[in-house]
């Protein structure tokens, strides 16, 4: 029986760094990002409805769909945005489901599910166990003005529309404290899944 753990943390808190770790000890790591980006091509099932929903208008000129276009309809409608998650959410949660298949059929002990939104989209069922990247908030701040070139206030205003990095540290199984050196997270990260299990 493989464990399944959700990855999770905050904006610019080092998820990616972690996940990429697991993926070089060979553990099976499942993106949802990734995920949702590969749903929305063309001619898969979430591409036509999409566009069924919201017009040819959030299309670029290739037949991709336009990110910007499409982020400024539903950020500023909920019940778009609503109609947007209905359709993108479950598709992703069966591409997902379908890797996570395989990786167990292959003999994986251990698979990630990295879900950023893993609490606020309510998908904690999907997990035996959650591990969350935390980083104080002084460290988040900067490393997200130096990773997207924000000022404060739009570092400030990202961070913030998030769950608090404290509170998903409280609902979590185990939490890596990222605000170190790389070796310290490794070393983190080694003796977590250690202690679940993983030889």
């Amino acid at each position: 029986m493989a464990l399944i753990v959700g990855l999770t943390g905050g904006i610019a808190s080092g998820k990616s760094t972690v996940s990429n770790m697991c993926k070089e000890m060979g553990i099976p790591v499942i993106d949802a990002d990734t995920e949702a980006k590969l749903a929305v091509e063309p001619g898969e099932r979430a591409y036509e409805e999409i566009v069924a929903a919201f017009g040819k208008g959030v299309l670029l000129p290739d037949g991709e769909i336009d990110r910007r276009a499409l982020g400024e309809i539903v950020f500023n409608e909920e019940a778009k945005r609503l109609v947007l998650n209905s359709i993108v959410h479950p598709e992703v949660r069966r591409r997902m489901a379908e890797k996570q298949r395989a990786a167990v059929e292959t003999g994986a002990r251990i698979v990630i599910l990295d879900i950023p939104l893993l609490f606020e989209s309510n998908l904690v069922h999907l997990v035996d166990k959650i591990l969350v990247i935390s980083v104080d908030r002084d460290t988040q701040l900067k490393r997200l003005m130096a990773r997207n070139d924000f000022s404060k206030e739009e570092a400030e205003a990202r961070i913030s529309s998030q769950m608090p990095l404290v509170k998903k540290a409280q609902l979590a199984d185990a939490v890596i404290n990222n605000n170190g050196p790389v070796e310290d997270t490794k070393r983190q990260l080694v003796t977590i899944l250690h202690k679940w299990g993983m030889e």
